[in-house]
């Protein structure tokens, strides 16, 4: 059964910085983007972060452009979200998702595999 496995999620306070790691299991994801979503409370599912395979794209949203920075690690088949100056805004389950595409989608219909989320709490 393929999974992705999300961890790293946690309680913080505004202003601080927390790491979130995605790891598949089941499968490789080669060729594969990789996406990072969120859900907040009372809120739609949203695009937050997407990687290529290469790396070489990567887009972020508006709302954590120049805060969150997203990565992977090929080797290990491991794709992260480093979190930093976060705001109580930024509460949220974040799931971390697969796309066959080489084209980061924005949109969440591209992607065929989902994680069960991490939460991450911002605390004022």
């Amino acid at each position: 059964q393929v999974q992705l496995v999300e961890s790293g999620g946690g309680l913080v306070q505004a202003g601080g910085s927390l790491r979130l790691s995605c790891t598949p299991s089941g499968r490789t994801f080669g060729g594969y983007t990789m996406g990072w979503f969120r859900q907040g409370p009372g809120k739609e599912r949203e695009f937050v972060a997407a990687i290529s395979w290469s790396g070489s794209r990567i887009f972020y949203s508006d709302s954590v452009k120049g805060r969150f920075a997203v990565s992977r690690d090929t080797a290990k088949n491991t794709v992260f979200l480093q979190l930093n100056s976060l705001k109580p805004e930024d509460t949220a389950v974040y799931y971390c998702a697969a796309a066959p595409s080489p084209y980061p989608p924005r949109e969440a219909g591209p992607y065929n595999y989902w994680g069960q989320g991490t939460q991450v709490t911002v605390s004022s």
